[in-house]
């Protein structure tokens, strides 16, 4: 049996979809219900992670661990991205070690290696920051080198970090894309020049679904992390326009200078400080540098070590953006 936590999330679900497809005993933990997986065959098991207990319960039985849950996002107490992100993962660490769990998958993230420049065709050599701008990296980082010091000879553990997942079902990127152009909040960050690669959320899932295939001790890519990308990389506004005309929205034509969205990130970040606002600012800090600098990577190692071999283009991934959208909007007056 493989379970995958964060199983009722975008990469998650994709990730417990493409192991049922073939036949595997799948086990997803989230903290929420997921009747979706229910409808096709997997368990669901609700479980806080940072709760030691719990994790070993709900990872009892397992062969395999695909460790997606986490909290993401720009805005958030330090205390819940430490007890999402590395309590948790460190909960996972020691309940394989407990149960005998040889093969561990972890979802991290480019953002470990960003300090706060442009990052362009760099490989897995690059070191990990020193410093962040926000609790997400910092404890996605703190996380990783967890689950890849802990690969040895009982317990396999690789780290993967997907850049930009996107496609139908996104409720994050995409989403937010969308409803900004709609509300005509969006703007291009420098223009939307700087270059950047991002992945189809079939490719995101189907690197995890290889990594796991692959992991063993003393494997090649045990102990070690992956980028893993669309190896498309292209200028920000060609994907955010691309997604917009995959909702039959026009381009986005509306820029704001770098400089000037990091100062309006450190206003709202003051207010929504002393305001004690539990949703996210429009723009924060660390949005405003993900959004002004380059992010793109070289995937040479995922390929050979991983197999990854991206099968849905950007293009691809659009047109298939482009039908979901159809099809939701087809069906809206049968559900009012």
């Amino acid at each position: 049996m493989i379970v995958v936590t964060g199983g009722g999330g975008f990469l998650g679900g994709a990730i417990v979809r493409q192991l049922r497809a073939r036949g595997e005993v799948v086990r997803s933990v989230q903290r929420s219900a997921a009747p979706q997986l229910l409808e096709i065959g997997a368990e669901v098991v609700r479980a806080d992670l940072s709760d030691a207990r719990a994790c070993l319960a709900a990872l009892a039985g397992a062969d395999a661990v695909v460790h997606v849950a986490a909290k993401a996002g720009v805005w958030g107490s330090e205390a819940s991205f430490v007890a999402a992100n590395v309590t948790a993962t460190d909960n996972v660490i020691a309940a394989c070690r407990e149960l005998g769990i040889q093969r561990l998958v972890y979802t991290s993230t480019p953002s470990v290696v960003h300090s706060g420049g442009d990052v362009a065709n760099i490989d897995e050599s690059a070191p990990v920051a020193t410093h962040f701008s926000a609790p997400y990296p910092r404890t996605k980082a703190i996380a990783e080198a967890h689950v890849l010091a802990a690969n040895g000879a009982t317990l396999a553990t690789v780290a993967l970090r997907p850049h930009l997942i996107w496609g139908p079902g996104d409720t994050q990127l995409t989403a937010r894309v969308l409803d900004r152009a709609r509300t005509g909040r969006l703007r291009l960050v420098g223009g939307g020049e700087k270059w950047i690669d991002s992945v189809y959320i079939d490719n995101a899932a189907a690197a995890h679904v290889n990594a796991l295939d692959r992991l063993a001790p003393g494997a090649p890519c045990a102990g070690r992390a992956y980028f893993i990308t669309q190896g498309e990389p292209m200028p920000q506004k060609q994907l955010i326009n691309g997604m917009l005309a995959a909702a039959g929205l026009p381009p986005c034509q509306k820029s704001i200078a770098p400089g000037v969205a990091w100062l309006a990130g450190a206003i709202l970040e003051a207010i929504w400080t002393v305001l004690r606002r539990a949703d996210e600012p429009m723009m924060t800090r660390f949005l405003a540098h993900q959004l002004a600098t380059a992010h793109w990577y070289d995937i040479s190692a995922a390929r050979r070590d991983l197999g990854y071999a991206p099968a849905v283009t950007v293009a691809q991934g659009l047109e298939k953006l482009r039908e979901s959208l159809v099809t939701a909007r087809a069906r809206l007056p049968a559900d009012r």
